[in-house]
C-alpha cells in the first residue's frame, strides 16, 4: 500500500509531514524508536527541500510517499525545482570542524545517511526523485 501527501512549501507544513509519516508506519509493527528515526530523516530531507531549494514558496510544493514491500520502507520525495543540489556526491563534513566552527547546520544529511540503508536520486522530466529505504529486522 502506498500513502502519500502533498503539501505547500512552507516550514509549517513540516509537521504535517511528520504527522504523516508516523501515522502511516503505526500502521505496521515498528518499534517507536525506528518510527522516530524514519521521520526524522523524511522530516529533514524535506526541510532542505522546502528551505533550500522552494525558498519556502507557498506556491510551489513537495509530494512524500511511503510505501512497504516485505521489510522494507521506501519514502520518495517528489518536487519540481531545478536541480540545485547533488544529494549523491554529497561528502560527509568533518563533525569536529563543525563542533569547532560551531555551526548550526550541516548535519542533517549526515544523520540521513545514518538512519536510512539507502539513498537514491533521480531526475525525470522536471521532476527531482528523492528515494531513501530503509530494511526492519523481522
Amino acid at each position: 500500500m502506498i500513502h502519500s501527501i502533498r503539501i505547500s512549501c512552507l516550514k509549517n507544513n513540516l509537521s504535517r509531514v511528520r504527522n504523516f509519516v508516523e501515522g502511516a508506519l503505526k500502521q505496521h509493527s515498528i518499534s517507536p524508536i525506528d518510527i522516530n528515526l524514519m521521520v526524522l530523516a523524511v522530516d529533514e530531507l524535506c526541510a532542505n527541500l522546502i528551505i533550500h531549494s522552494h525558498k519556502c514558496n507557498p506556491k510551489e510544493d513537495i509530494e512524500v510517499s511511503v510505501s512497504r514491500k516485505d521489510n522494507q520502507f521506501v519514502f520518495e520525495i517528489k518536487d519540481e525545482s531545478a536541480p540545485s543540489f547533488d544529494l549523491l556526491s554529497y561528502k560527509e563534513p568533518d563533525m569536529k570542524q563543525i563542533i569547532a566552527e560551531k555551526r548550526s547546520g550541516g548535519i542533517g544529511l549526515i544523520l540521513v545517511k545514518k538512519i536510512m540503508d539507502e539513498i537514491q536520486y533521480e531526475r525525470n522530466g522536471s521532476a527531482n526523485i528523492c528515494r531513501v529505504s530503509k530494511r526492519l529486522a523481522t
